[in-house]
């Protein structure tokens, strides 16, 4: 009995971050419905009142984490190290911007409901960085499903949110069922389900399992696919992004891709190639599938995105094409001159600020009767709201990969990364990836010379939704000082992909 406790107790050790984000959850749940009358009315300003408390719940969670140096840990069902460091840092961060955008986005009578779901998918992306067994990495990643079901319509019920929220419901339980009959695959061929101990199985004499190892590994890539919306399981993501507002579309464009790729860089070298503990490289079946995948997903996103007029569905292909050039890293590996994996991991951080940000100076500039929403609305943004139409400018450029801002030392090193790993395929890719940069250029660029060359169809100064204006400063401050200053990120991504 000593020890289970002694077992229990250290495993909460590990994720206390993440306990504190669900305590706050379990507050709001509790607690909200008695702030609502019968009739489904609030009084005004409770949502600031669960708004500040997700903040406190985001940074008591953050000092944590931040406090908290990254350890390695053998055994049990969760571990602290590096990747799992990085993670909590980028979705802890990102969070609270998220908190700030969805401030005024949703009513008082739903608020509680609504800040709750966001901690707990941050807490449940959080938990698949920290995972070390395949049942806790499952239910870490429906962490992150189930309450997003609820936060796609609880923040606005009208037709069209319905229907996106329906169509992201269905498509995640069949991503669900994928990546959970690729981890049975897995558990059949190694009788565990730690990740550890999976890898030590794995890495053991020969046991001519080579093709349980492929079936695992299409099963899992195809479920994950859907997570960080690569083709052919993007289709959701434009109607998804443009049926609801803009705090669901930043939570999407952002939050499964953190999942998607920290699940992908946990498991990918299960069912690959390891070289030593240092250094992977995909084996052949898991590299030509990524760069399949990648090819695939930079062109049908930027391609796409050049023919939209709506500017939520132009930032879906966007988020589509952003996943292709991530998955460029993972199919190259780390055995260049610049890690394929370390590459991924900063370019995260990187588009977290930008695409985020993007979408919080769109809410930013609107209010409940006005909102970004088409290229046109764009027109004149200059003379109508200079200082928004300066932020989003600066996002979109880091979109676009151009200095001075953190989208170019992305891009760069994921070229590198390819590049330096001087095989005609990592060439190619590197290749390809410098193309549809360019491709993206044209639709991104468009966007700043609407803002600032076409006339404004009026002059008059709208109006500015505070909360979600002070995230997007943020996101494109970060975007520029991370340009000014990258290492610190790209040290620990190193760490991270080590």
């Amino acid at each position: 009995m000593n020890t289970s406790i002694q077992q229990l107790n250290h495993a909460a050790a590990l994720i206390v971050p993440e306990i504190v984000l669900l305590a706050a959850v379990c507050v709001m749940f509790l607690v909200g419905p008695f702030l609502v009358s019968p009739t489904g009315r609030a009084s005004d300003g409770v949502r600031h009142r669960w708004g500040g408390l997700a903040l406190a719940a985001l940074g008591t969670a953050w000092l944590l984490w931040f406090n908290h140096a990254p350890a390695t840990v053998s055994g049990g069902p969760f571990t602290a190290d590096a990747l799992a460091w990085f993670a909590r840092g980028l979705s802890l961060t990102m969070g609270v911007v998220l908190v700030l955008l969805l401030w005024n986005q949703v009513d008082d009578a739903h608020s509680a409901e609504a800040h709750a779901c966001l901690l707990s998918i941050v807490a449940g992306a959080n938990l698949v960085a920290a995972a070390n067994d395949l049942v806790g990495l499952f239910l870490a990643l429906e962490l992150v499903s189930i309450p997003t079901y609820v936060f796609l319509y609880v923040v606005r019920r009208d037709h069209s949110s319905r229907e996106a929220t329906i169509k992201y419901f269905l498509l995640s339980i069949f991503s669900s069922a994928l990546v959970l009959y690729g981890m049975a695959w897995l558990y059949g061929a190694t009788g565990t389900t730690s990740l550890s101990g999976i890898a030590e199985a794995l890495s053991a004499a020969d046991r001519g399992d080579a093709v349980i190892r492929r079936i695992a590994l299409a099963l899992l890539v195809a479920g994950l696919a859907f997570r960080i919306t690569a083709v052919p399981f993007h289709f959701y993501a434009p109607d998804v992004f443009q049926g609801g507002p803009a705090s669901n579309a930043a939570m999407l464009s952002f939050i499964p891709k953190v999942v998607g790729f920290v699940a992908l860089v946990r498991l990918l070298p299960l069912t690959g190639a390891t070289l030593s503990t240092k250094l992977w490289l995909p084996g052949e079946s898991a590299r030509a599938l990524l760069a399949v995948l990648a090819v695939a997903t930079m062109f049908v996103g930027n391609l796409m995105a050049l023919r939209q007029k709506n500017l939520f569905r132009l930032m879906a292909y966007s988020s589509v094409a952003h996943a292709g050039y991530m998955l460029v890293g993972l199919a190259v590996g780390n055995v260049g001159a610049v890690g394929g994996t370390s590459a991924v991991l900063f370019y995260l951080a990187s588009y977290g600020l930008m695409t985020i940000g993007v979408f919080a100076l769109l809410r930013g500039a609107g209010s409940k009767s006005y909102a970004l929403e088409s290229i046109d609305d764009l027109r004149g943004l200059s003379y109508s709201h200079p200082s928004t139409a300066l932020l989003l400018a600066v996002c979109l450029l880091s979109l676009t990969g151009l200095p001075p801002t953190a989208g170019f030392l992305g891009k760069l090193n994921l070229f590198l990364a390819a590049w330096s790993e001087t095989t005609a395929v990592g060439r190619s890719l590197a290749g390809l990836l410098a193309l549809n940069a360019a491709i993206a250029a044209f639709y991104y660029l468009r966007l700043v010379a609407v803002m600032y060359l076409e006339p404004a169809v009026s002059r008059q100064a709208r109006p500015v939704e505070i909360a979600s204006w002070l995230g997007g400063l943020a996101c494109a401050a970060s975007t520029l000082l991370l340009f000014a200053m990258p290492q610190w990120v790209w040290d620990a991504a190193i760490r991270a992909a080590g």
